[in-house]
Protein backbone atom coordinates (compact mmCIF):
# COMPACT_ATOMS: atom_id res chain seq x y z
CA UNK A 1 0.00 0.00 0.00
CA UNK A 2 1.04 3.58 -0.50
CA UNK A 3 2.35 5.08 2.74
CA UNK A 4 3.06 8.72 1.87
CA UNK A 5 4.04 11.16 -0.85
CA UNK A 6 7.79 11.17 -1.50
CA UNK A 7 8.07 14.52 -3.26
CA UNK A 8 6.63 17.12 -5.54
CA UNK A 9 8.76 19.32 -7.73
CA UNK A 10 9.15 23.06 -7.45
CA UNK A 11 10.72 24.81 -10.46
CA UNK A 12 13.54 27.16 -9.48
CA UNK A 13 15.90 29.39 -11.45
CA UNK A 14 18.94 28.86 -9.18
CA UNK A 15 19.07 25.66 -7.13
CA UNK A 16 21.68 26.95 -4.68
CA UNK A 17 19.66 30.11 -4.01
CA UNK A 18 16.54 27.96 -3.57
CA UNK A 19 18.31 25.72 -1.04
CA UNK A 20 19.39 28.83 0.85
CA UNK A 21 15.77 30.10 1.03
CA UNK A 22 14.16 26.80 2.00
CA UNK A 23 16.84 25.88 4.56
CA UNK A 24 17.93 29.21 6.03
CA UNK A 25 14.62 31.10 5.78
CA UNK A 26 11.91 28.44 6.11
CA UNK A 27 13.92 26.09 8.35
CA UNK A 28 13.75 23.04 6.09
CA UNK A 29 16.54 20.43 5.87
CA UNK A 30 18.25 19.05 2.77
CA UNK A 31 17.25 15.40 2.44
CA UNK A 32 19.08 14.66 -0.82
CA UNK A 33 21.52 16.46 -3.12
CA UNK A 34 22.79 14.45 -6.09
CA UNK A 35 24.21 15.42 -9.47
CA UNK A 36 22.24 13.00 -11.66
CA UNK A 37 23.75 14.12 -14.96
CA UNK A 38 25.67 17.14 -16.22
CA UNK A 39 22.33 18.90 -16.79
CA UNK A 40 20.34 17.65 -13.79
CA UNK A 41 20.87 18.01 -10.05
CA UNK A 42 18.30 16.30 -7.77
CA UNK A 43 17.84 18.26 -4.54
CA UNK A 44 15.08 17.57 -2.04
CA UNK A 45 14.22 19.47 1.12
CA UNK A 46 11.61 18.91 3.79
CA UNK A 47 10.32 20.34 7.01
CA UNK A 48 12.20 18.68 9.90
CA UNK A 49 10.74 15.23 10.57
CA UNK A 50 8.44 15.27 7.52
CA UNK A 51 8.23 12.38 5.07
CA UNK A 52 7.20 14.47 2.06
CA UNK A 53 9.91 16.39 0.23
CA UNK A 54 10.03 19.30 -2.17
CA UNK A 55 12.29 18.59 -5.13
CA UNK A 56 13.96 21.87 -6.07
CA UNK A 57 14.26 21.30 -9.81
CA UNK A 58 15.87 23.52 -12.38
CA UNK A 59 13.06 25.24 -14.27
CA UNK A 60 14.80 24.20 -17.49
CA UNK A 61 14.07 20.55 -16.56
CA UNK A 62 10.48 20.83 -15.33
CA UNK A 63 8.92 23.93 -16.82
CA UNK A 64 7.87 27.36 -15.58
CA UNK A 65 7.28 28.69 -12.09
CA UNK A 66 3.98 27.57 -10.57
CA UNK A 67 1.92 30.58 -9.61
CA UNK A 68 -0.29 28.31 -7.49
CA UNK A 69 1.55 25.15 -6.44
CA UNK A 70 -1.41 23.72 -4.54
CA UNK A 71 0.95 23.01 -1.64
CA UNK A 72 -0.09 23.99 1.88
CA UNK A 73 2.24 24.02 4.87
CA UNK A 74 1.09 23.77 8.49
CA UNK A 75 2.26 26.06 11.29
CA UNK A 76 1.57 25.55 14.97
CA UNK A 77 1.74 29.34 15.51
CA UNK A 78 0.89 31.08 12.25
CA UNK A 79 0.94 34.61 13.69
CA UNK A 80 4.45 34.20 15.13
CA UNK A 81 5.68 32.49 11.96
CA UNK A 82 4.20 35.26 9.82
CA UNK A 83 6.12 37.89 11.82
CA UNK A 84 9.36 35.86 11.79
CA UNK A 85 9.19 35.01 8.08
CA UNK A 86 8.19 38.54 7.08
CA UNK A 87 11.26 39.84 8.94
CA UNK A 88 13.35 37.28 7.02
CA UNK A 89 12.09 38.70 3.71
CA UNK A 90 9.33 36.24 2.80
CA UNK A 91 6.71 37.91 0.59
CA UNK A 92 3.17 37.29 1.86
CA UNK A 93 0.02 38.27 -0.04
CA UNK A 94 -1.60 39.54 3.19
CA UNK A 95 -1.53 38.99 6.93
CA UNK A 96 -3.01 35.68 8.13
CA UNK A 97 -6.81 35.72 8.00
CA UNK A 98 -9.45 33.64 9.74
CA UNK A 99 -10.80 31.15 7.20
CA UNK A 100 -14.42 29.92 7.07
CA UNK A 101 -13.34 26.48 8.35
CA UNK A 102 -11.91 28.02 11.56
CA UNK A 103 -8.14 28.04 10.89
CA UNK A 104 -5.99 30.99 9.92
CA UNK A 105 -4.22 31.06 6.58
CA UNK A 106 -2.06 33.15 4.29
CA UNK A 107 -0.44 32.79 0.86
CA UNK A 108 3.28 33.43 0.32
CA UNK A 109 5.82 33.09 -2.48
CA UNK A 110 9.36 31.79 -2.68
CA UNK A 111 11.99 33.95 -4.42
CA UNK A 112 11.12 32.33 -7.78
CA UNK A 113 7.42 33.24 -7.48
CA UNK A 114 6.09 29.77 -6.60
CA UNK A 115 3.05 30.31 -4.39
CA UNK A 116 2.29 28.31 -1.23
CA UNK A 117 -0.35 28.42 1.50
CA UNK A 118 0.46 28.53 5.22
CA UNK A 119 -2.29 27.17 7.50
CA UNK A 120 -2.44 27.31 11.27
CA UNK A 121 -4.88 27.14 14.14
CA UNK A 122 -6.73 30.28 15.19
CA UNK A 123 -5.72 31.09 18.73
Amino acid sequence: MITHIHSTHIPVKDQDAAVDFYVNTLGFVVTMDNQVSPDMRWITVSAPGAQTNLALMSASCVGPVQEHTGIAFVSDDIDADYVKLTAAGVKFKSAPVLEPWGDKGVHFCDPDGNEFYLNGPAK
